[in-house]
């Protein structure tokens, strides 16, 4: 009896190995980069610091103060000028002053290298002040 190879079969059982091997690889790699941008992001601290500083135009307004979607302040302003100083606590900031009577937003992009920055209200619109 002549024993005969059955190269078929053979073939389909070496591509099912490789499929799983390729399949294992991938797995680890994918809970490996997951673990690994976890703990990076963990540890992360920044010691910059953002001086808010409300200077004219502010007394007897309700409004609120947010850094991306943390609320910072939300009352009437009674003294001028008001100072707020907020250590950075993300990759990017953004501030955002809300006048709480007529909901108008004022949108304003803050430096990765933290900062000091002034504010002067003139009417319904607020205007950043040229940093010193």
């Amino acid at each position: 009896m002549a024993h005969r190879l059955n190269t078929n079969k053979q073939f389909m059982v070496g591509n099912g190995i490789l499929a799983f091997a390729v399949i294992f690889v991938v797995v680890i790699f994918v809970y490996m980069s997951m673990r690994l941008q976890q703990q990076k992001s963990d540890h992360r601290n920044f010691i910059e610091t953002y001086t808010i500083t409300l200077t004219k135009g502010f007394a007897g307004d309700s409004t609120s103060i947010f850094i991306n979607d943390s609320l910072l302040v939300n009352r009437t302003m009674m003294e001028e000028p008001f100072i707020l100083e907020v250590k950075r606590f993300a990759e990017q900031s953004a501030l955002m002053i809300v006048n709480n009577a007529t909901e108008k937003l004022s949108l304003f992009e803050l430096s990765e290298k933290g900062g000091e920055y002034r504010f002067e209200k003139e009417g319904e619109e607020v205007k950043q002040l040229a940093q010193e």
